[in-house]
């Protein structure tokens, strides 16, 4: 009897691989880390100019790339749950770092200094 017990438990735990369904509309992690890209951009800015809406910037770049928020907000989730969500964040980075010169000059004097730098750039 303990054998049958141990085996259904040993089935249980195999059979339940995933946490989460993959969404439907997925969306690529190469378009993920162009919005998450854009996005950043788009916080900075917020930033600079206190009377923009961070909001509407999101809408804006949600709808540039054809994806709809909902879409974003299950993708989001699923690669946070696959633990492949640093590596799109890693490679929304370096897009960053390609669109503006300054910002790739800014890392590698935070390298020279050993101060916080982004695992990537090492």
């Amino acid at each position: 009897m303990k054998k049958l017990i141990f085996l259904f438990v040993l089935m249980f735990m195999f059979s339940c691989g995933d946490y989460i369904d993959q969404p439907k509309n997925l969306v690529p992690e190469d378009k993920m880390s162009e919005i998450l890209a854009d996005m950043a951009i788009n916080d900075q800015a917020t930033f600079m100019f206190q009377n923009t809406n961070l909001e509407s910037g999101t809408r804006f770049i949600l709808k540039t790339h054809n994806v709809k928020p909902d879409d974003f907000v299950e993708s989001f989730k699923y690669y946070v749950v696959k633990q492949k969500m640093s590596d799109i964040a890693d490679e929304a980075q370096k897009k960053l770092l390609k669109k503006d010169p300054k910002a790739d000059q800014y890392v590698k004097d935070k390298i020279k200094k050993n101060l916080n730098v982004p695992t990537f750039a090492r």
